[in-house]
């Protein structure tokens, strides 16, 4: 993990709770499905990975473009997401991310798709390069 000082500034927050999870700031506020109320609306558990997966990697892939042309808005990022039962019940989870940006060689797009999968966080080669902290919070603690 890099040095503390070296994080970025930012940081952010989002609560799930009784059927719907929102981010601190209200940036996003939706309905979730629930395992245990099959008839209720709203994403699930896939779709926010991928979502929040095309999010970060389209991030970096913009970061990467920058550098290989001044058509950097038309980056896009698709993920999709699928989740698996490991024999023992545990969850696994399987992302599979393009990215696409108009004008590009296939090269180019090709040296896109490597720097950005190099600079984000879960990298396609690398599952040392994150880690995910789990603890009980204190009751009460909102």
């Amino acid at each position: 993990m890099p040095n503390p000082s070296s994080w970025l500034p930012e940081k952010a927050t989002a609560t799930a709770a009784g059927g719907h999870v929102r981010t601190e700031d209200g940036g996003l506020s939706t309905a979730l499905a629930s395992p245990l109320a099959p008839h209720c609306t709203g994403l699930t558990p896939e779709q926010l990975l991928a979502a929040a997966f095309a999010s970060c990697l389209h991030h970096a892939a913009v970061e990467a473009a920058a550098e290989i042309t001044d058509e950097a808005h038309t980056v896009e990022v698709t993920a999709e997401a699928k989740l698996g039962r490991d024999d023992d019940g545990r969850y696994r989870a399987d992302v599979h991310a393009e990215i696409s940006s108009a004008g590009l060689t296939r090269k180019q797009l090709a040296d896109l798709a490597a720097q950005a999968d190099r600079l984000w966080p879960f990298s396609s080669g690398d599952a040392s390069r994150h880690r995910l902290t789990v603890t009980a919070a204190e009751n009460g603690r909102r």
